[in-house]
């Protein structure tokens, strides 16, 4: 993964064994059951948007687009957990899928 946020590149450098130990816990959640990448991403997004959290909605929508996950699929899981979490909470997690999505374009798109 490439495009790792500056704070989080920063808090690798000020405590190693930490980062370290959450990468490690983070290859063993995806080692120890039968989903794939693209399905523990939409999970993790799900929960995210769940808890309002704008900075793990970008990063799961991030790693989920490197995983191949088209951004219609991120936006339909989103907007399946409306009955759930409500729909303020689910356009709050749109706005921010889609923060990262025109990140991702080509500069000569934007």
């Amino acid at each position: 993964m490439g495009n790792k946020p500056g704070f989080y590149l920063s808090l690798t450098k000020k405590h190693p064994q930490y980062i370290a130990a959450v990468e490690a816990l983070g290859n063993a959640v995806r080692e120890s059951g039968p989903l794939d990448s693209k399905m523990l991403h939409l999970v993790q997004l799900a929960a995210a948007a769940a808890i309002r959290s704008e900075g793990a909605v970008h990063s799961h929508v991030r790693r989920a687009l490197e995983e191949g996950v088209a951004p219609d699929e991120i936006r339909h899981a989103v907007i399946s957990l409306t009955s759930t979490i409500g729909f303020p909470n689910v356009t709050a997690a749109l706005s921010w899928c889609e923060d990262v999505f025109e990140a991702a374009k080509p500069k000569s798109a934007r």
